[in-house]
């Protein structure tokens, strides 16, 4: 069943819809359009908008936006599709299914950045921001599509409540708008950014609006004697071009007016031109022509060919004094140019005759979005990320030069300082003097476009805490920022070593990095520099190191719970006793097995003996420990390889009776002027108690290996 849009005669029906995408994109796959334009036509049925349309007259018109950047068929597909899963039945599976993964993704998180709305308390706001800006950093679809649905809910926003059309139109200001032109959408941005100042303020645009409207039907004869003008200009020169006029945004205007504090008069009666040419070259001739013709405006002059702005943006913007000494603002490109100041990075995904453009001006969107979301991980602190993300997408760029010729790109405002942590984090931390343009300067002097910049370096890290209330770029901020942490825990992880060792020798142990690579594991630590910086900021104490390396040291003796020893075998006959078996000499907690030897005795054997071969496996009899606590009477062997040197030995004695364990034997089985090899007969409880014994003896810096042995011996 069709919903009630099908009844009205609208120029975004699915055939005229399919017409024009054809027309860039004769490969557009009909039936894919088709079939989404109607899936989500009767996913929406029924629904109504504010103004009383039906719903589905929104997705149309968001999907013609994506058309007008001649974007391919899955972004325009899911600008049918981008509000189904928020607000109808429809599921991720059944997306899948009817569209495909990729597209079912795409809706997915177009749906999910949605839900972002920004609460009126800032830091709530900064988090929401953050998370967007990740999500469509991962996805450019995703960007293209929120941008074309906020366009179009601003281009209906009358329909909305008062407050929320203003909440609507300051998000738009602050956030949509300038991230439209920090990806080059400069067409985009500026109709976002005067959509919202009509909410925001309408009767300073409607001012603006009169009496730009009153001037430009003053100056019509004006533009086309200009006009013809520059035309038998550029014809004398033999070069090809189109010529445009450029009508100005109000909000254009009145933010001009603003920054450069200056009568609304000036800026509004400046007549503007755009020149479109074929190469670079035809460029520059025209504007040699113009410049001959008419005096060039000092300092009015941008070549933004030769030094292009960040988002991949090139022009030539000049301002000469014309007839009657009239300012002509004039903007020179080529077509390539052209598109890309038209759509951005969208030029980089916009479709030609069914296939992507290779424009050689477009910045990769994925660029741009990967340099913010760098911006985003950086900041901890959510209100420092969000000034600094406004700057950075308000920001115009500055083109600074190092001694040897490279172009280094800052944000307007940016320091000296900037500028050396821009070529390298080393040379920004050992900053000492500074020259631009052969002149002295200081750190926080504020860069031009055009300045050489040479950084003296003192080659020693030693940044001050104040840089970063001047420094302006996310890289410089960070680093300085990284370093003074990275500081801190150098000096906390130098306390915990203090703190450890006095510890230690208040225990009467001997203390080396052996422990806290012992306790590195049992703590869940993944490097010694984190547990020590963990230790000197009270985040865990000292004990909690000790118990780590020396577990038994902290264990209470218990007497009446201990297992008896003729219970700790689980599975014997009846009136059948057992002996461990000296090849392996298993102890409580390994896996065993009996041998029925003489008698009624049953030898225990661990799993892994290898002497278990030479009995049949019908002799097996399966057995098990007691569960409970054993009494440290299950003497093994251990070998352990130590230093030559006075007192290891009483150290390893020590370490043995602090976990709780007796020395029945030792034994020195080689003995040489670097090392002495031993070996130890020790009673233990289970193989629990033995790991903590081996853990607690290798900790000692002298000891260099240690090992379980098997008793050799015939007898079973």
């Amino acid at each position: 069943m069709r919903n009630q849009a099908n009844n009205l005669d609208l120029p975004s029906g699915v055939d005229k819809l399919v017409a024009d995408i054809r027309e860039y994109n004769p490969n557009t796959d009909r039936e894919l359009i088709r079939k989404a334009y109607h899936y989500g036509e009767e996913c929406h049925r029924n629904q109504l908008r504010h103004s009383g349309e039906p719903y589905f007259i929104h997705p149309v018109a968001v999907a013609r936006i994506l058309m007008e950047l001649k974007m391919d068929d899955q972004t325009i597909v899911t600008g049918l599709l981008h509000d189904t899963l928020e607000d109808t039945a429809a599921n991720y599976s059944k997306l899948e299914c009817e569209f495909g993964e990729q597209i079912a993704n795409y809706i997915d998180g177009v749906t999910k950045l949605t839900k972002f709305e920004f609460p009126d308390t800032e830091t709530l706001e900064a988090e929401n921001v953050r998370k967007l800006l990740l999500a469509i950093s991962e996805n450019p679809c995703v960007l293209f599509v929120k941008l074309a649905d906020r366009l179009h809910n601003m281009r209906t926003i009358e329909f909305l409540p008062p407050k929320k059309q203003h909440r609507k139109a300051i998000e738009t200001m602050e956030f949509y708008a300038p991230l439209a032109g920090r990806m080059g959408m400069q067409n985009m941005r500026e109709e976002l950014e005067d959509l919202a100042f009509q909410v925001l303020d309408p009767q300073q645009r409607d001012s603006i609006c009169f009496h730009y409207a009153a001037l430009e039907k003053q100056s019509a004869e004006a533009v086309q004697t200009i006009t013809k003008d520059i035309e038998s200009l550029l014809r004398d020169i033999g070069i090809e071009f189109k010529i445009q006029s450029r009508a100005k945004k109000p909000f254009s205007i009145w933010r001009k007016a603003n920054e450069k504090n200056i009568p609304f008069s000036t800026i509004a009666d400046a007549y503007g031109f755009r020149i479109i040419t074929e190469t670079e070259h035809q460029a520059y001739q025209a504007l040699g022509a113009i410049h001959i013709k008419w005096s060039a405006i000092p300092g009015r002059l941008k070549d933004y060919i030769s030094q292009p702005k960040v988002n991949g943006y090139r022009s030539i913007h000049t301002t000469v004094l014309g007839p009657n000494d009239q300012k002509i603002e004039v903007q020179i490109r080529t077509l390539e140019m052209h598109q890309v100041a038209e759509l951005g990075v969208a030029a980089h995904w916009s479709y030609k005759d069914g296939v992507r453009m290779e424009n050689p001006y477009a910045e990769d969107s994925q660029k741009s979005l990967s340099e913010l979301k760098g911006s985003i991980l950086e900041f901890e602190r959510s209100d420092k990320f969000l000034d600094h993300l406004k700057l950075e997408m308000n920001s115009n760029r500055v083109f600074c030069f190092t001694p040897k010729g490279q172009v280094v790109k800052l944000v307007q405002g940016a320091s000296v300082l900037d500028f050396a942590y821009a070529i390298h984090t080393n040379l920004g931390h050992g900053f000492v003097a500074a020259k631009v343009d052969g002149r002295s300067a200081q750190a926080q002097d504020i860069l031009k476009n055009g300045n050489t910049v040479e950084i003296v370096s003192a080659g020693i890290p030693s940044p001050h805490s104040k840089w970063e209330d001047f420094v302006k770029s996310a890289r410089a901020k960070s680093a300085i920022r990284r370093y003074f942490r990275e500081k801190k825990e150098e000096e906390l992880s130098g306390q915990g070593m203090i703190d450890l060792r006095s510890q230690f020798e208040k225990e009467g142990w001997d203390w080396n990095m052996n422990i806290i690579r012992t306790a590195l594991n049992n703590l869940n630590y993944s490097s010694e520099k984190e547990l020590l910086a963990h230790v000197g900021s009270k985040k865990i104490s000292t004990n909690d190191v000790i118990k780590a390396v020396y577990p038994e040291y902290y264990k209470k003796q218990e007497g009446d719970d201990t297992v008896p020893a003729a219970q700790a075998v689980v599975g014997l006959k009846a009136n059948n006793t057992y002996r461990r078996a000296d090849c392996c000499n298993p102890v409580p907690g390994e896996k065993i097995v009996g041998i029925t030897q003489r008698g009624k005795v049953v030898s225990i054997h661990a799993i892994y003996c290898p002497k278990l071969k030479q009995f049949s496996e019908r002799r097996w009899e399966p057995l098990s420990w007691n569960s409970g606590r054993h009494a440290p009477i299950y003497p093994v062997t251990l070998e352990i390889k130590m230093a030559n040197r006075a007192g290891v030995l009483g150290r390893i004695c020590t370490s043995i009776g602090e976990q709780n364990s007796n020395i029945s034997n030792l034994r020195i089985t080689d003995r040489q002027h670097d090392f002495y090899l031993l070996e130890v007969d020790v009673d233990v409880r289970g193989i629990g108690h033995l790991h903590s014994l081996q853990s607690s003896i290798k900790a000692d810096s002298d000891v260099s290996k240690i090992v379980r042995l098997p008793i050799e011996s015939n007898s079973l």
